[in-house]
């Protein structure tokens, strides 16, 4: 008699694993190349085939879907919750400011996702209507405080970050040291009295 076909409960689980393995690779492959790596190097990754990530996911929009909060939007809300939590206007900016930066300097995925790279998924937009929504908010508050240059509006912040990530995607990586001390440049062009040593403002760590 020929052996029995594998169970249903069997073939569940090895496609419950299968999808684990593939979310791993992706969460590992999106944090290191950004979120247009090579559907085959995530397969490769997690010793699957292309095809299965496809029976899986749907394709790459399924798949960002499925890690994207790992990828990002973790550490974008954890910025968020604490950059809220800082009483002084100018200082909540100047924090958040360079916590995106750096963000956006250590992941490509988040590059990436301020770039709308992938519109069609919408946890990534979500995550973009987010940011829009917390500059809006910084900028509001910083302007009442008088803590930011006048003329400085929500659009112009917007631009600066945006204008980061698309130097970072298609321009020459910067160093490190060069990167941190141009955003110290940045935060004295947008914060009042910033070039002034007796107002400074450095973020809080």
């Amino acid at each position: 008699m020929a052996d029995a076909a594998p169970s249903e409960p069997r073939l569940r689980a090895d496609a419950k694993r299968n999808a684990e393995q593939i979310r791993r690779a992706a969460i590992g492959a999106f944090q290191g190349r950004g979120l247009s790596v090579p559907l085959e190097a995530v397969a490769e990754v997690a010793g699957v085939s292309k095809g299965t990530i496809f029976n899986r996911f749907g394709g790459r929009i399924g798949l960002i879907e499925a890690v994207i909060e790992e990828v990002v939007a973790a550490e974008l809300h954890a910025i968020i919750d604490r950059t809220r939590s800082i009483a002084d206007a100018g200082q909540r900016l100047a924090y958040y400011v360079t916590a995106i930066r750096d963000l956006q300097y250590r992941q490509p995925a988040v590059v990436d996702t301020m770039l709308q790279t992938y519109p069609d998924s919408p946890s990534l937009m979500e995550i973009c209507r987010v940011g829009t929504e917390m500059n809006e908010e910084l900028i509001a508050a910083g302007r009442a405080s008088g803590a930011l240059r006048p003329e400085l509006t929500a659009d112009d912040l917007q631009a600066l970050l945006h204008d980061n990530a698309l130097a970072l995607k298609h321009g020459t990586r910067p160093r490190r040291d060069d990167y941190d001390r141009r955003t110290t440049y940045l935060l004295d062009g947008i914060l009042a009295g910033a070039g002034d040593p007796s107002t400074s403002r450095c973020p809080p760590r």
